[in-house]
């Protein structure tokens, strides 16, 4: 094999000093997306990809077959609001979802369109929240990917706008106060207040007044704390409480008050400490029943729910109402109480399989379970917040579109609620989950999906690994174009994800993040051990921390692997915490300004660990040009350093740059021509050709 023409990128004697270890970084200059070179160099990579994507034998195909399979559309699961109910949709041929609202009448209407809005597609919704009696909606918009939401309010039967739109909300959560005239909520301060590198941080809770000058919104909470918190903000059906909740970035920990606003204002609320300091999550529910029900890991790495009186919210305090489970990881709790014997029911993911279970509401005695479609995920368990007998969660599975299914608790009965609306043929697959060993003996599960059949295939084995995140089966039109042309998809249940709770997360992150990549390093050797297939059939993908993770597997073990999809990666571990929310994440991964962390960063920092003449696989970087949260100089960088380090005969080294998206949402025809890349390039270099 010829080696690729590769566009220049001259390198730089750039050598930085952390704590006496010369850090070379000769790509520093592609940091500068705007600089001359940089530029040109990006463009050049476009071009590049564009004249090899232009010869595959394989895009058209998959293109056309995941355009259909996506034609099968969403559903969500029905927030209600009295006998008014509010629910997303996305129809087949659709780019985006569209919230619609229902009121007695059954008359389905549309509240918000982002195509009406916006018919270029660029603009999303990233949130809404209705008031507690359904009159007023508080949503949330960007553009272009960048994810920096903008509020606004509208009436929801007239669909006028009655306030907004208020910048600078990103992960914001919306808190009625009942009446629907005011509300809590999360903004960043101004950035004229701001250094340059802070400002997508400084947050701080606010009481907004509908139809009031932000200027005088209220500071609630936040000021003098640490600039990377989070806060998340509730405020009870019947408006008695306040819940104030914050974490330090995506840290698995959190600190939490709680005010009785009817002993204070709503301007001065006077908290009191549920916890701080302590190394748990734990989120609040004031039932109905004048009960505060405690959702916590604290002394429970897989979750357990407590009772205790609202005025006594500290721990201890909590009485166990659902004991932790010695397997199963606790995800979601309902409460039904128009019957005659209430009950909770409560949602679990055993193995990244999800069931849910029916207890006593007074005792917590498991007196049943919820019958389900399968094996496979479900979504939020919601119910009427004045109460009922009846509970509606959605469920997907690796065959399954998503469907909303509701549970009447007087029959003990799932009926379908609400189906995708678009219909597609599905191919016949057989999903599989099997356990492997990982370098220190951990057992890992693991699902293959794959067509009837045996022999060594073309496989993608994908894997994320972080912040807590497990991954449950899904319907994918990635996974079932894969597999329908012949190929096998496996997803491993690696640690550092969430799927055997708290202790599996602890378990891949900080100084043990190396598990993670030996994990799947394991998976690998375990699918070709199996016959699955082999190193020259194999390939990996991931994306954001799962780019990480591929990165730091083909850097590791070049061998192992035939291709590599690696999108919008994290992968210069050294400096990640200056660009995008990488402050963020060094309660993740660590900081390279702290010695003893820096060296586990040094250790696997995959831009790091390039080295000349070795013959990697087969890479391809996507990444997205208004991505805020993860800059796309990491993929860059690297991109640079394995075209400069490829051995002579060695497979190419691809970059997609993408316009106008960013990490998160975007339109689905944006999302078809992304996949549709992504499987033709690892189908060349895997040898897909059924």
């Amino acid at each position: 094999m010829t080696r690729v023409p590769y566009p220049n990128a001259h390198r730089d004697a750039v050598v930085d000093d952390y704590h006496g270890t010369p850090v070379p970084d000769p790509y520093r200059w592609l940091e500068d997306a705007g600089s001359p070179a940089a530029k040109e160099w990006l463009d050049a990579q476009g071009d590049l990809f564009a004249k090899t994507t232009a010869t595959s034998p394989r895009r058209d195909t998959f293109r056309d077959r995941i355009t259909e399979l996506v034609r099968s559309g969403t559903v969500g699961a029905p927030a209600w609001r009295g006998d008014r109910r509010f629910f997303m949709r996305r129809t087949p041929g659709q780019e985006h979802a569209v919230l619609y609202t229902v009121g007695p009448d059954e008359v389905e209407h549309v509240l918000l369109d982002p195509m009406a809005m916006d018919p270029s597609g660029l603009t999303t919704i990233d949130s809404w929240q209705p008031d507690k009696e359904g009159r007023r909606l508080a949503y949330q918009i960007s553009v272009g990917g960048d994810e920096e939401s903008r509020l606004h309010v509208i009436d929801v039967a007239t669909g006028e706008r009655l306030d907004g739109p208020i910048d600078r909300c990103r992960y914001s959560p919306i808190a009625w106060i009942p009446g629907g005239e005011a509300f809590y909520y999360v903004r960043r301060l101004p950035p004229e207040d701001l250094p340059e590198a802070e400002r997508q941080f400084h947050r701080r809770v606010y009481l907004h007044r509908l139809g009031t000058p932000t200027e005088q919104d209220v500071l609630i909470f936040g000021d003098g704390l640490e600039k990377t918190n989070y806060y998340g903000v509730s405020v009870s059906r019947d408006g008695r409480w306040l819940t104030v909740s914050a974490s330090r970035g995506t840290a698995p920990r959190n600190d939490l008050w709680v005010a009785d606003l009817s002993a204070s204002s709503l301007e001065a609320p006077a908290f009191v400490t549920v916890q701080e300091d302590v190394d748990a999550q734990t989120s609040l529910l004031f039932g109905r029943d004048g009960r505060l029900y405690v959702f916590s890991d604290r002394d429970a790495p897989r979750g357990r729910l407590c009772v205790t009186s609202p005025d006594r919210p500290q721990h201890e305090n909590w009485r166990d109402l659902v004991p932790e489970d010695p397997e199963a990881v606790l995800s979601d709790f309902a409460i039904l109480d128009d019957l005659e014997r209430p009950v909770m029911l409560v949602g679990w993911t055993r193995h990244a399989i999800s069931e849910i279970s029916v207890h006593d509401l007074a005792t917590g005695e498991k007196i049943g379970d919820v019958p389900t479609p399968g094996l496979g995920s479900i979504g939020g368990i919601t119910e009427r917040p004045e109460g009922g007998y009846e509970a509606w969660f959605g469920y997907t599975d690796h065959t399954s579109p998503p469907s909303i299914q509701r549970y009447d608790a007087r029959t003990g009965e799932t009926t379908l609620w609400a189906a995708s609306p678009g219909a597609v043929k599905v191919p016949e697959v057989t999903t599989e989950q099997v356990v492997y060993r990982s370098a220190d003996g951990t057992e890992v599960h693991m699902i293959v999906v794959s067509r009837p059949g045996s022999g060594p295939r073309p496989t993608i084995l994908y894997g994320y690994g972080g912040f807590g995140l497990p991954m449950t089966p899904g319907f994918s039109a990635t996974t079932l174009a894969w597999v329908e042309a012949g190929g096998v998809y496996a997803v491993a249940q690696l640690r550092g994800g969430g799927e055997q709770g708290e202790e599996w997360h602890r378990a891949g992150m900080l100084a043990h993040k190396q598990n993670v990549f030996d994990d799947l390093h394991a998976a690998a050797e375990h699918l070709i051990a199996t016959g699955v297939t082999t190193p020259g059939q194999l390939a990996i993908s991931g994306g954001s921390n799962g780019g990480l993770l591929v990165g730091a597997a083909l850097t590791q073990r070049p061998e192992l692997y035939a291709a590599v999809a690696c999108s919008a990666p994290l992968l210069d571990m050294v400096r990640y915490e200056k660009f995008g929310l990488g402050a963020t994440w060094n309660v993740e991964y660590g900081s390279a300004d702290i010695p003893e962390e820096f060296s586990w960063l040094w250790s696997y920092s995959p831009y790091h660990h390039v080295r000349e003449g070795v013959r990697y696989p087969a890479t391809l970087f996507m990444v997205f040009a208004s991505d805020t949260r993860v800059h796309p100089l990491h993929a860059w960088k690297m991109c640079a350093a394995l075209q400069h380090a490829q051995a002579p005969d060695g497979p190419p080294i691809l970059l997609r740059n993408e316009a106008e998206v960013g990490h998160g949402a975007r339109a689905v025809s944006r999302s078809v021509e992304l996949l549709a890349d992504q499987l033709a390039f690892l189908a060349q270099h895997t040898g897909l050709t059924a």
